[in-house]
């Protein structure tokens, strides 16, 4: 084996080891097999054209030169993002630990205690902080957060107002550029009118239901916001506040002045700048309206013996439940970095936060001072860490940003020619009197070092916090490193993770984060990076991300590309927003339909939803494909108003229909285009594309196909590529509107008129999305080259073909293509084992958990079903094992259904078995404990204990409760 090559690292399987895996499928090579189980017409004539791949070691060099050309400056620019210090103990700990980054989204509660604590500690400090009783455990960024909001907020309008149809929400204009942009795009699809002004004149109309307002307001104005709140409510309107996490510490919450819903980001509590993302958005309301929340919220719940547990609550609001009628298309939100914020208050704890926003407040108002003995004027009377500083007519901005940029410092600079500074938890004293001479130079005056005045403070009496927070034990016990690398420790204990086993859960492709990839998401030079710098400044990032998007429109066979949307449900939406503004481009903006099969995840129809269309369900047939008749019938039906058909390829089912050609051409012969959906894209890389298949936009989650981590429900990434015909519409951003790829594309394009007539569509708060974790995937792509890619979605088929041969004569698969194979995912038949047996799909899922494995996707997308996705990163040893222990549980099954295992008492009913009540001295199973523990030697050598047994999930929902301080109300 090639040692230093990562592709011989990633892939599971050696040359040995398949070819006893193609005996067991029963085919002579794997290129038989592969051409089995792609139709030929799709498939690609030549290679993908990247560059040769780099060893993991050449690549760390590489990383370091493109890490050489970013330039860390002392950044003030604020707007949402701020510099922050992360605690050494949670970077090493949780951001590089894969304990934590590579596990999937608590589904399944027994195994995700730890991370379901750690996202209820991210909850508890989000309603201490704002003074609201219900938050979730994250969302995408502060401006989808607020535009959800507004989403949310619409559809509790009282009767009267839906009656009258009220549709204006009042946006207070100081609120950030790129939370206004994002709010605009989504309210758009939606007939919602934004209606922006200043706050003091807003007048509640009937056809006002919501307002929205910023605290600090974007300028760093700390408002009263006290008689709008009333105003609002007497007007049975609603009030929205976007607020500064940290800043909370010493400002009244908005909760305390009886705001609706509280928003923001948590990206300063010790979260990296990653050039704008990912960081966690935080989401606050009222607990009358928990079953409207976007996201997930964590609750607490009992398990079958009564032990205090946590689980995902109220998991039916979501979309592969509720589909088109979720509250949400979001599925990926930003758990990893939920985690690490949630742990840096418990780090800090009460004391801690206030001191850091002391500390910042301080520095500001000394700075506040210095800068008005120098003759400037500061146009804020309140603020938190924000000064907005008109210049003297001596001093011109020109000139004051060439005296900055040459001290290394970046400023805001406002359109009117005031400056503006924010000052976070990294200014020390020497920062801030390097700032002051920046000022003093530019002024042509001298000034002397100072140190901030401890204690300084300029926000009025009425505007004080005065109550307390963070008060429950868990923010007051672990403030030195040894505890709290403990407590994390303790923590990750309780979930499985990749570190432990294979994770098969079928369309999530739980595939090796490879350490090499990950390693430069630690270094400054792309962690420290503000989105907003010069780009002289990032020239770094912007290389990557300029040769990253060359190589997905290669692997995909498009023609554009945008890293804009930061997860995959972001993606749809955002591929679909492309279609729209190019059909009204054309002038068939009329076409408002989509065509979405009944096997797709439950996100399309969200999303479509989300976009301002209608959505139309075409059936499959007995073979889990497409329903051709069907499709053709609707399409007809609908031929004038069809807009766009969703479709994921290979399908939900995990099979390559053979009609797909077919199926694209029909779209289009309808006026239509073809959206695919990229979640099961690692089936494709290299072997075939959206391009050549025939679609128009694809979007590629990232965090599968392409290595970047999961992270126990986040970060990810979902850019979309696009044909030639919509790169013009691709997504833009307020702050870079002249340069965006839209406006640029189009000078030269005279074919869709008046495109610039349309509004910007921005879909996320940072011009690039979660650029901080694309070294990820550029990394992947990079060391694995054209080759490596292919043959990594070779072995990606080849692991499941082999899987599903083992499993056929028992379990039996479900769906097979037409020539009898699977693509790279299977799924198994439980349905009947239930009708004979009584054993349910979650009671199997449940006794995996006992054998160290983590469930498969349940239920989806056949009820009664597991669903298995092996990925090409798994030895053919860990396969056996997994079939030995599907093989066990199946043994499990048959002792039931032959009489010699109860019915009412199992080891599968039963399962998992938790740690507690296997040391206990009292066991009234009526088998043994080593049945129940240590079913087999490989379990023996390698047992991962559960902490909790079968979890209450009703009682969890009938009784919501988010916060660590609900546990008393159990």
């Amino acid at each position: 084996m090639e040692t230093n090559t990562l592709c011989n690292r990633h892939i599971g399987p050696d040359e040995n080891d398949v070819k006893k895996m193609l005996e067991k499928i029963g085919v002579h090579s794997l290129d038989e097999l592969i051409n089995q189980v792609i139709p030929a017409d799709i498939r690609l004539k030549e290679p993908i054209e990247l560059p040769e791949p780099l060893t993991e070691y050449a690549y760390s060099k590489h990383m370091a030169e493109l890490a050489a050309k970013n330039k860390l400056y002392a950044t003030y620019i604020g707007m949402g993002w701020y510099n922050t210090i992360t605690p050494a103990v949670i970077q090493r700990n949780v951001f590089e630990n894969p304990v934590w980054y590579t596990s999937y989204t608590p589904y399944q509660a027994e195994i995700s205690q730890g991370r379901l604590e750690a996202l209820m500690n991210f909850q508890t400090a989000v309603c201490d902080l704002t003074g609201m009783p219900l938050a979730n455990s994250s969302l995408l960024d502060e401006a989808t957060a607020a535009a959800e909001a507004v989403t949310m907020m619409h559809g509790l309008r009282p009767r009267d107002q839906q009656k009258n149809n009220a549709n204006v929400v009042l946006v207070d204009e100081k609120i950030f550029p790129q939370t206004l942009a994002v709010m605009q795009t989504r309210a758009l699809p939606q007939g919602i009118e934004l209606r922006v002004g200043q706050y003091t004149s807003f007048e509640f109309t009937p056809d006002v239901f919501a307002c929205v307002i910023q605290y600090p307001n974007a300028d760093g104005s700390v408002e009263d916001y006290r008689e709008l709140t009333a105003q609002a409510h007497a007007a049975n309107c609603k009030v929205a506040v976007a607020a500064d996490i940290l800043s909370l510490a010493l400002l009244t919450p908005p909760g305390e002045w009886d705001a609706d819903v509280v928003f923001g980001s948590t990206q300063r509590l010790g979260v990296p700048l990653f050039y704008g993302g990912p960081s966690a958005a935080y989401f606050a309301t009222r607990d009358e309206y928990k079953r409207n929340v976007p996201g997930r919220i964590i609750g607490w719940s009992k398990d079958k013996y009564g032990k205090p547990c946590f689980r995902m609550a109220l998991q039916t609001r979501e979309q592969h439940i509720k589909r088109e009628k979720a509250t949400s298309n979001i599925c990926t939100a930003q758990a990893l970095l939920a985690t690490m914020a949630g742990f840096y208050t418990v780090y800090h704890g009460e004391e801690g936060v206030k001191s850091i926003a002391r500390k910042i407040h301080a520095t500001t108002v000394s700075l506040d001072k210095a800068l008005q003995a120098l003759g400037y004027k500061q146009l804020n009377k309140a603020y938190f860490d924000t000064l907005r500083i008109a210049l003297p007519q001596e001093v011109s901005t020109q000139h004051l940003q060439s005296v900055a940029l040459s001290k290394e410092v970046n400023l805001r600079y406002f359109d009117n020619g005031d400056v503006g500074v924010s000052i976070d938890e990294t200014t020390d004293v020497c920062a801030l009197n390097t700032l002051i001479s920046v000022f003093a130079m530019a002024a042509n005056r001298t000034t002397e070092s100072i140190q901030p005045v401890n204690g300084a403070c300029v926000i009025p009496d009425t505007l004080q916090r005065k109550s307390s927070f963070l008060m429950h034990p868990v923010f007051r016990s672990y403030h030195t490193e040894t505890e709290m690398m403990r407590y994390i420790k303790r923590l990750d204990r309780k979930d499985i993770s990749l570190a432990h086993s294979m994770i098969s859960l079928g369309s999530c492709t739980m595939k090796l984060n490879a350490a090499s990839e990950m390693l430069p998401l630690s270094r400054p030079e792309f962690g420290g990076m503000h989105p907003l710098v010069p780009a002289d400044q990032a020239q770094g990032y912007l290389e990557m991300i300029q040769n990253l998007g060359q190589y997905l429109q290669r692997i995909t066979g498009f023609a554009g590309v945008s890293f804009q949307p930061n997860s995959g449900a972001a993606g749809e939406y955002t591929g679909l927003m492309v279609i729209r503004s190019f059909l009204t481009s054309i002038g068939q903006g009329h076409r408002d339909k989509v065509l979405i099969p009944a096997s797709a995840h439950g996100t399309n129809p969200a999303s479509a939803v989300q976009a301002g269309f209608n959505v139309v369900i075409c059936a499959c047939d007995e073979q889990g494909n497409v329903d051709m008749d069907d499709l053709r019938n609707k399409a007809e039906a609908n031929r004038n108003e069809l807009a766009a058909l969703m479709i994921t390829y290979p399908s939900t089912h995990g099979i390559f229909e053979t009609s797909i050609r077919e199926i694209c051409e029909l779209i289009h012969s309808c006026g239509a285009q073809v959206y695919m959906d990229g979640a099961n894209m690692n089936a494709q890389v290299g072997l075939t594309n959206p391009g050549f298949i025939g679609a128009d936009v694809c979007h590629l989650n990232l965090h599968k196909t392409f290595c970047i981590p999961h992270g126990g429900g986040g970060p990810g990434a979902g850019p979309i590529c696009v044909a030639a015909h919509l790169v013009p519409f691709l997504p833009s951003h307020p702050h870079f509107a002249d340069n965006s790829t839209a406006n640029v594309l189009h000078a030269a394009d005279g074919v869709h008129a008046g495109v610039n007539d349309l509004p910007l569509h921005t879909v996320a708060a940072s011009p690039y999305g979660s650029a901080g974790i694309l070294p990820v995937t550029y990394g992947y792509i990079r060391m694995m080259g054209a080759a490596g890619l292919t043959a990594a979605t070779r072995a990606a088929i080849l692991n499941a073909n082999y899987l599903a041969a083992c499993l056929r004569d028992t379990y039996g698969i479900v769906y097979r293509g037409a020539t009898g194979f699977v693509g790279h995912e299977m799924i198994l038949e439980c349905r009947n084992i239930h009708q004979e047996t009584g054993i349910t799909e979650n009671d199997i899922a449940k006794r995996l958990m006992d054998y160290g494995y983590h469930a498969p996707t349940l239920s989806f997308p056949v009820h009664g079903t597991l669903m298995v996705e092996p990925t090409e990163s798994e030895s053919l040893a860990e396969l056996d094992n997994f079939v030995e222990v599907m093989l066990s549980i199946w043994q499990e099954i048959e002792e039931v259904k032959n009489g010699t295992a109860s019915k009412e008492d199992n080891v599968l009913i039963n399962a998992p078995h938790p740690e507690y009540e296997a040391v206990a001295d009292n066991w009234e199973h009526s088998y043994g404990r080593q049945k129940a523990v240590y079913p087999t030697e490989n379990v023996r050598n390698n047992k991962f204990w559960i902490n909790v047994a079968r979890v209450d999930n009703t009682l969890g929902d009938r009784k919501l409760l988010p916060t660590l301080y609900g546990v008393s109300q159990l």
